[in-house]
């Protein structure tokens, strides 16, 4: 795990995440696409988080497989940054390199949209592809998310 930056802490809110983490590391230095924390969860889960800010809005970049021993970082790390003190208008999950995803996982992303909404924070999908796009499209979930189908998110 590493966090890049230096500097005071932008991001107030402590993202902990269940698995070989470390606790309450969100130093950055508000620069615009700064990384907040990249995590690699346990060899079982198969799954990497990194977290990018850039004032009010964040990307959630996903790299692996979401399933049931991933979704309790994915959610830790969601909710940290929908509940934290410092004000976030967008929070954009980028699922372009998530090869597989359980429903376990898109529980994880509707309780994220759940908590978004009475907040007005903006939760944006992007890179939805593959077996993963289906998933969403068989579960009839697939229009409750705002979906962003260009490469880039909105930071």
């Amino acid at each position: 795990m590493f966090i890049s930056g230096a500097g005071p802490a932008l991001f107030s809110a402590s993202i902990e995440w269940q698995k070989n983490c470390e606790s309450g590391c969100t130093a950055q230095n508000g620069k615009r696409g700064q990384r907040l924390k990249s995590h690699e969860s346990t060899p079982g889960s198969h799954l990497a988080i990194a977290v990018d800010r850039s004032g009010m809005e964040v990307i959630v970049r996903l790299n692996g497989r979401i399933d049931v021993d991933s979704s309790p970082d994915i959610r830790d790390c969601l909710l940290a940054i929908l509940s934290g003190k410092q004000s976030v208008h967008a929070v954009t999950v980028d699922l372009s390199d998530v090869n597989h995803i359980e429903a376990s996982g898109i529980a994880t992303l509707v309780e994220a949209l759940k908590i978004a909404g009475p907040r007005q924070i903006r939760l944006h999908l992007q890179g939805l592809h593959g077996s993963v796009l289906r998933l969403f499209e068989v579960t009839g979930l697939l229009p409750l998310f705002e979906t962003i189908h260009s490469g880039k998110g909105v930071v």
